[in-house]
């Protein structure tokens, strides 16, 4: 469990409760030039300049979030890489993948990439890693955003909420995928069928619930599996909200196709039945279903079928969030509060510190490519998070950096806070000092 140190390290922290990825327990850590450079057992750490022991306050690898709105430039109003990233570290995330929508240009082309860049360097807390988008179009593009450096590619099957990323329809679905595949790349999907989507019948959750049925989810997972199948492209299903769609997936992992899956900290926290009237800051696409169905998708975490579990951190202003369920922006505020969301239900079922890392931290970089995150490992950036895992807190929306004061999480009480957040040994304080990945 060692490593040789061969000058004293910068920093040696030291936890009875050290997330390793063979397991939970006591370790001492050891980190110089912003890389793990050693784990050891808990009393025989090298010299190093700076000490730290947490007692039984968890030590955790940072998380990684895939799945983030942050819609600077062009939306900043609704949330920016400063207010993003200062959120993320918060919640001891200290890698980000900024999604391509939301943003003004939309980031579908390299020339759009570069504009995303530039609005994001000297900005970031954490660090950042950028999707690019596949829309009608534009698939000349994909490869040279590739090479530029994006993580993979995301699409939608139905309308996205904004003109300027329209969805793929079934031959624009296989070109993309065909190009993708041509240079193994990945494909993100949100998947619903517009098919089986209709405008709400009345103002309130049971009738936007009605109108986007977990059927529509299924049969669009089936879909993309088929098609992924065909052209050999390796695709993952973005915010899986209903349980319908494990099935289709688990069938088509057997089958061989290359095809994962995320679902997010609401869905399995939140349930249907205790929405209250007029709550949009509920609302998000695919909306979040019943008390069954949520028990049926950690089931589905427990088997594998569902491999992740980030935030889908879509923010606006206050006043796109009325008059009604039926009008309302659809998107979940949650980046600062998912791995407390996620701890305190899943210590509830049963699960350990080590699940929650699996699937927050180490399936996230593994699915985008991200070497050297996610595990507290020798080689790895040291990315750090000391996590009090028995505190108890109610969540207060004035102390949440998200730019906008909107989350269902308000007034909720929750296991777990995270106490300090390192980022390459660094501990993350008001500098900004991430790096664009």
């Amino acid at each position: 469990m060692s490593a040789e140190v061969e000058d004293v390290a910068d920093l040696v922290i030291r936890s009875r409760r050290v997330v390793l990825p063979e397991g939970e327990g006591p370790a001492a850590v050891a980190v110089r030039g912003g890389k793990i450079v050693g784990v050891y057992s808990h009393d025989a750490a090298p010299d190093a300049v700076e000490q730290v022991d947490l007692g039984d306050v968890a030590l955790l690898p940072g998380l990684v979030d895939t799945h983030v709105h942050v819609n600077e430039p062009g939306r900043t109003h609704w949330e920016g890489f400063a207010s993003a990233t200062r959120a993320a570290a918060a919640g001891g995330v200290t890698t980000i993948v900024d999604m391509p929508l939301n943003s003004l240009p939309p980031t579908v082309n390299a020339d759009a990439l570069a504009v995303k860049r530039e609005a994001a360097d000297g900005q970031c807390a954490v660090d950042v890693a950028f999707w690019g988008g596949a829309i009608p179009g534009n698939a000349g593009d994909l490869r040279p955003l590739h090479e530029a450096g994006v993580r993979g590619f995301k699409c939608f099957l139905s309308p996205s909420g904004v003109d300027e990323f329209p969805p793929l329809d079934e031959d624009g679905l296989r070109a993309a995928m065909v190009e993708i595949a041509s240079f193994d790349g990945l494909l993100v999907v949100h998947a619903e069928d517009p098919a089986l989507l209709a405008d709400p019948e009345g103002p309130g959750y049971p009738e936007f619930l009605g109108s986007r049925p977990g059927e529509a989810e299924c049969r669009a997972v089936e879909r993309v599996a088929a098609l992924a199948g065909e052209t050999g492209v390796r695709a993952h299903i973005l915010h899986v909200s209903s349980a319908l769609c494990l099935e289709p997936l688990a069938k088509a992992r057997r089958e061989g196709v290359r095809i994962t899956a995320e679902t997010c900290p609401h869905y399995l926290t939140l349930m249907a039945e205790e929405v209250p009237e007029g709550a949009t800051q509920f609302k998000c696409c695919p909306p979040i279903r019943s008390s069954a169905n949520r028990d049926e998708l950690w089931r589905g975490l427990a088997d594998g079928v569902l491999g992740c579990v980030v935030s889908d951190h879509s923010p606006s202003t206050p006043d796109l969030k009325v008059p009604d369920f039926a009008a309302a922006w659809g998107g979940i505020s949650s980046l600062q509060l998912g791995l407390t969301a996620v701890w305190t239900e899943a210590a509830r079922r049963g699960h350990g510190l080590g699940d929650v890392v699996r699937w927050m931290a180490e399936h996230p970089a593994a699915l985008a490519g991200l070497r050297g995150k996610g595990a507290i490992a020798v080689g790895a950036d040291a990315d750090l998070v000391a996590f009090d895992a028995d505190a108890v807190h109610t969540v207060d929306v004035s102390t949440l950096h998200h730019k906008n004061p909107v989350t269902p999480y308000h007034g909720r009480t929750l296991m777990g806070e995270v106490r300090t957040t390192w980022l390459r040994g660094r501990v993350v304080g008001n500098d900004p000092q991430g790096t664009l990945l």
